[in-house]
């Protein structure tokens, strides 16, 4: 069973926000895949499917973003899934705006998210699927990661989603190291092409 887990925070006011692109990615696998997020349970929306013959769990934590863990720990324990068939999809400060990248384990490097998966699950041995949202610049961070997303970046969000859900699908078809070879490279040459233009 693979867990595909996309953080943000839920309500209405937080939709649209740069902390929520976790979710978007989750609603665009479900839409591809036709996987309904149909299920509210262990602290979670979430789909569970079949993907290219793979048993999948899509989910979106329902809790805020800092206490996500809850209901990641929580889905794991109830279907067994392992902590190898765990991926996180999240935004990143630190990674160019709509830049993804896959990463097999880590630190948070300060996302609340992460911090909390990293504690309820007690490793920092998981996957995960990190899209660029740019730096803050002057903005604090905490601040930043809760606005929407200015109106030309907005025009590129469809693109980045389409991208981060093929990106997983990927993952899913032919696994980590497939995915990274594919998506990370593409992703450091589109960087060098912006970088000389």
């Amino acid at each position: 069973m693979l867990l595909i887990v996309g953080l943000g925070n839920p309500g209405k006011k937080y939709i649209g926000t740069r902390h929520n692109l976790g979710f978007m990615v989750i609603e665009k696998l479900s839409e591809i895949c036709n996987l309904p997020l149909s299920r509210v349970a262990h602290k979670s929306i979430f789909g569970k499917g079949k993907v290219f013959g793979r048993d999948v769990i899509f989910a979106q934590p329902q809790t805020f973003m800092n206490l996500s863990g809850q209901s990641v720990a929580a889905i794991m324990r109830y279907y067994k899934v392992a902590i190898d068939d765990l991926l996180v999809v999240h935004d990143d400060l630190d990674l160019p705006f709509g830049v993804l990248r896959f990463k097999k384990s880590g630190g948070s490097g300060g996302h609340n998210g992460l911090n909390s998966i990293i504690e309820y699950l007690g490793s920092k041995e998981f996957k995960r699927l990190k899209i660029g949202i740019g730096n803050s610049g002057k903005q604090d961070p905490a601040v930043f990661v809760l606005k929407p997303f200015t109106k030309t970046q907005q025009k590129e969000i469809p693109f980045i989603l389409s991208s981060a859900a093929d990106a997983v699908i990927k993952y899913i078809e032919d696994g980590l190291a497939e995915a990274m070879n594919e998506h990370n490279r593409e992703q450091k040459s589109e960087v060098r092409s912006q970088k000389s233009e």
